[in-house]
């Protein structure tokens, strides 16, 4: 005869060995798999460590010095903007590529700098 577990509003299942663990456990006490996040979570990093939200927020605010592209591992590019800030045009464009991050998806936020 099995049992089925039951759970409570802050508990969820281990994706791995099916658990009752704490809604917000990061990794499993029972087998030691780390948890995946929920669908939809806002802040929501790449297997590299990558946030969309935070590299947004990094090209609107110092998109002209090119820290959005120091963060997301394209150096050559954060040179290009630290080197040509002082005309504006790093800024403009570090702007429109912040907006571009905020309504670009996780996956293919992840797809292209994961």
């Amino acid at each position: 005869m099995s049992m089925l577990a039951s759970k409570t509003a802050n508990e969820k299942f281990c994706t791995d060995c099916g658990s009752v663990i704490s809604a917000r456990a990061e990794i499993c006490p029972k087998c030691g798999v780390r948890q995946l996040p929920a669908p939809g979570m806002i802040g929501v990093t790449t297997p590299g460590g990558k946030n969309r939200i935070a590299a947004a927020l990094f090209a609107l605010l110092l998109g002209g010095l090119g820290i959005h592209k120091f963060y997301l591992g394209r150096v050559g590019q954060g040179i290009l903007y630290l080197i040509f800030c002082w005309t504006f045009i790093p800024t403009l464009i570090g702007f429109i590529e912040g907006i571009i991050y905020l309504t670009m998806s996780d996956q293919a936020f992840e797809a292209k700098y994961g």
